[in-house]
């Protein structure tokens, strides 16, 4: 059941030198990205204080999602993690359709979170073209993925490190702001998250609106059990790594938002657009402003890094079974898949020119079709996870257990089945539907000509 090794003209095998506390900073530098140092406030305007419940609901699913994906995991160990799961236990083309959809899913990230960052650097450094920063970007990060993986996994630790530093910082300060044991301070109390309308200002609608807005700010944690082929103990590795990322996820973004809520009124203009430099400027702290700009650039920067990783990954494992191009699964004597992470980097690029040249047109096109795909990757790993479980227990492989099975994997698939349904009920949410489902059948269509070629060579 396992992904079968492979033997390329300059290596043999990936690298195995991260070790547990790389792959939990790589799920956290993922997650821990745009989408919670400026995305929240979008969820916040939203639904009001209420969107603590759409935090807690799309948190919840986001657990129990992990839970299911760190099982198959770390029964079998693989660099395609749900692509793999996916092929194992839908079939061939579901295995097909969850990589390249990832994949491209990860591309347009990458274009996003490097523009970003590199437009966020421009205004610091005028005089220095902003396609130069982009560029220097690319390149410094393309060599960063090119060096064997220990040294990738430790530049990536320490990057995401000052995220988890500054959020553990942001709720230690928060909390002291609440209660009013900051000088000059007085204690908030709740009259913020009962106050302006109440708790819910919008209703269950604005509660159903912020769901969709912070489903998606989840993303990228699910590297961890791609990276975890490459760690020096697989099964206890990707064990120990999902369990410790889940609950610091969950933490770090409801701990975040509570205080958010609980420190200003919802409809406060500075809240909308930048949360945490609103919360901060309460405390009088010089400099808060630029601060938070540079902890985003390094957010943007360490989640563009780890991304490259895991679409470098995605494309080597689907090559080696023949859904790729050939020179995607070779590897360089340090066991780095250079063909394709060259691939991703030059891909990345590519979309930030599309950025640029094409803001409106295109490129929104393309972002649409991301917007829905990390839903259609959760509902097929769930499925997968539900006809993979059986056979996993009689092989006796299971380390980590999915809780209440099978009951609760079915209530996370009827969740995510929710999610969709609000989707079809919101006009922006309803074209990234559509643009992700049209993406599905074009990747379907190219892997069904795919496998037909297989089978006749």
């Amino acid at each position: 059941m396992s992904e079968t090794g492979t033997t390329a003209e300059s290596g043999s095998a990936l690298g195995s030198g991260l070790k547990v506390r790389h792959l939990t900073m790589m799920g956290l530098g993922s997650a821990i990205g745009a989408g919670l140092f400026l995305g929240t406030g979008v969820g916040i305007a939203k639904a009001g204080p209420a969107v603590l419940i759409s935090y807690i609901l799309a948190g919840a699913v986001v657990v129990f999602v992990m839970r299911m994906l760190g099982e198959m995991g770390a029964a079998v160990p693989a660099s395609g993690s749900f692509s793999h799961y996916a092929r194992l236990g839908i079939g061939e083309w579901a295995g097909f359709v969850m990589g390249w959809l990832y994949w491209f899913m990860l591309v347009m990230v990458l274009g996003a979170e490097i523009t970003g960052a590199s437009a966020i650097v421009n205004g610091w450094l005028p005089s220095v073209p902003q396609w130069v920063v982009a560029l220097v970007f690319v390149v410094f990060f393309a060599v960063i993925n090119l060096s064997k993986v220990g040294n990738f996994g430790e530049f990536e630790f320490w990057f995401a490190a000052v995220k988890v530093t500054v959020i553990v910082a942001f709720l230690v300060i928060g909390v002291l702001l609440v209660f009013g044991l900051l000088p000059g301070t007085e204690p908030v109390g709740t009259s913020n998250l009962f106050g302006q309308g109440g708790f819910m200002p919008n209703g269950f609608s604005g509660i159903a609106a912020g769901l969709l807005v912070v489903a998606f700010a989840f993303g990228g944690i699910e590297i961890v059990t791609i990276a975890a082929a490459e760690s020096e103990n697989p099964e206890r590795s990707i064990a120990t790594a999902v369990r410790s990322v889940v609950w610091r996820i969950s933490v770090f973004y409801i701990g975040a938002i509570a205080i958010m809520v609980l420190v200003l009124p919802w409809n406060d203009p500075e809240l909308a657009s930048g949360p945490f430099v609103a919360v901060l400027n309460k405390t009088d702290i010089p400099g808060v402003a630029g601060f938070m700009e540079l902890v985003v650039v390094v957010a943007l920067l360490s989640a563009f890094n780890a991304n490259i990783y895991g679409t470098s990954r995605m494309a080597y494992s689907l090559s080696r079974r023949g859904d790729g191009p050939a020179v995607m699964a070779k590897l360089s004597k340090s066991g780095v898949p250079t063909g394709a992470v060259l691939l991703s980097v030059f891909f990345g690029f590519v979309s930030v020119l599309l950025n640029w040249l094409l803001p409106d047109d295109l490129l929104g096109i393309l972002l649409n079709a991301v917007g829905a795909a990390l839903l259609v990757i959760w509902i097929f790993i769930v499925v997968s996870h539900l006809r993979l479980r059986r056979q996993l227990e009689a092989d006796g492989k299971l380390t980590v257990r999915m809780w209440l099975f099978p009951y609760l994997s079915y209530a996370t698939l009827g969740m995510l089945g929710v999610f969709v349904v609000l989707m079809m009920f919101d006009a922006d949410a309803r074209a990234q539907l559509i643009s992700t489902t049209v993406l599905v059948l074009v990747i379907a269509a190219i892997g069904y000509v795919n496998s037909r070629r297989q089978r006749q060579i």
